[in-house]
């Protein structure tokens, strides 16, 4: 379980690096991670769409409807908060060419 964890732990902390510079891999494994409680991490679908959002921003075709599908099971309100998130986490982070 501790070998688990640590691994997961690393996975993110890479994902999360990645996704600082403009990857939009690392944020569709982001919202992976979110959307069903993988590598550590508790189930969030607020955080998992925001990471599905800006996945899909940045051009995974993916992305667009794993954030689509997580939607039908999420409030309006929590969907306005995981675009805010998105807005707030673009603040000066680079964006790669599409």
């Amino acid at each position: 379980m501790a070998d688990t964890l640590i691994n997961g732990v690393f996975k993110i902390n890479r994902w999360l690096r990645d996704a600082a510079n403009g990857a939009p891999d690392a944020c569709f494994e982001l919202g992976i991670a979110y959307a069903s409680g993988l590598d550590g991490i508790a189930a969030d679908y607020v955080e998992a769409h925001k990471w599905f959002n800006l996945a899909a921003m940045g051009g995974d075709d993916r992305a667009q409807q794993y954030r689509a599908d997580l939607a039908a099971e999420m409030s309006a309100r929590d969907i306005a908060l995981a675009q805010r998130a998105a807005r707030d986490w673009l603040v000066g982070v680079p964006r790669q060419a599409a």
